[in-house]
């Protein structure tokens, strides 16, 4: 089955030539031109991947992000031709999975493209047939169907937050470092910082502590790194 991408910018030019790129790869791409026509699309239809300009007609990329949150984990490639930090680190607040810079070559687009879907998609059949569903605590990790309950609660997480969760649930007292998340759950080939790992930590702990500042679950060895109590 072709791979379904939304790509979202209000630049014509730039959709065109993402939109063609794609579909030499054999993908099925839609397009959007402003922020309320991408949230239309995104309730309508099962994307793989959305690629989500920040600066948009009507609602902002980060607006949009925020509220597909809402309903789905499909990864969310942010684009912005904004070169601060605080904008990337934003964008990845309200949930986006990663971030491009533009302008960018349309190869990198592409490969990035294909390591978030080969990370979103990897099957490890021989854990999965072991290890299918993780209870810890009020926890319950449902590693076939990506899910988290608390307390029977469905919580709502982003592709990377539950990959990261299922990593440090699976290793439970193993304390991992920053850099080393940053490869296991992004990828070797990822070239954001390890602040990526701090943003994604703190946004998982608002979502599956009761007091974020004092988490049960995902705690911090100062100096060290993180780990699943």
């Amino acid at each position: 089955m072709a791979q379904k991408v939304l790509v979202v910018d209000d630049e014509k030019l730039i959709v065109k030539g993402i939109r063609f790129s794609l579909e030499q790869d054999g993908m099925e791409v839609d397009c959007a031109f402003d922020g309320e026509e991408a949230l239309r699309l995104a309730e309508e239809n099962a994307y793989d991947i959305i690629l989500l300009d920040v600066m948009l007609p009507k609602m902002t990329g980060f607006e949009v992000c925020q509220q597909i949150r809402g309903f789905s984990n499909v990864p969310i490639v942010m684009l912005t031709a904004k070169g601060d930090d605080m904008d990337k680190i934003l964008g990845l607040d309200y949930g986006a999975d990663d971030y491009i810079t533009k302008p960018f070559n349309i190869l990198e687009v592409k490969a990035r493209i294909k390591a978030i879907m080969r990370r979103t998609n990897r099957r490890e059949p021989e854990k999965k047939e072991s290890v299918k569903v993780v209870e810890r605590g009020n926890m319950r990790l449902d590693c076939e169907g990506r899910r988290v309950y608390i307390k029977d609660r469905e919580i709502n997480l982003t592709a990377k937050e539950f990959e990261m969760l299922e990593l440090l649930i699976k290793n439970a007292g193993k304390v991992y470092g920053r850099e080393e998340l940053l490869r296991l759950v992004w990828g070797a080939d990822y070239p954001g910082d390890v602040r990526t790992v701090d943003v994604h930590i703190r946004r998982l702990r608002e979502k599956i502590e009761e007091v974020p500042g004092e988490p049960m679950y995902v705690r911090t060895k100062w100096g060290v790194g993180y780990y699943f109590a």
